[in-house]
């Protein structure tokens, strides 16, 4: 139960071990970007915005926040399955 049929594609993302290879492609890309950021001179306006990673880390935060508020929306704005059949 559950095999495919051998006349059926596959997809390059049908394979389990390709996503772990585009997790830790996405890790090192996010973790070169942070380290980048010591590498060149910002012309800021405020004084946090110097502090090393400080893109990255608010970036990162405010994301997760914005997950965190959809999830408390998400009780509010539920409607139930057959809503727009009734």
């Amino acid at each position: 139960m559950g095999e495919r049929p051998t006349d059926e594609k596959t997809y390059w993302l049908d394979n389990k071990r390709n996503h772990h290879r585009i997790f830790w492609v996405l890790v090192a890309v996010c973790a070169a970007l942070f380290l980048a950021d010591g590498v060149y001179h910002k012309h800021t306006e405020f004084y946090w915005e110097e502090w090393f990673g400080f893109y990255g880390l608010f970036g990162f935060c405010l994301s997760f926040l914005l997950v965190l508020t959809a999830k408390g929306m998400r009780k509010i704005l539920m409607r139930d399955e057959d809503y727009y059949g009734r």
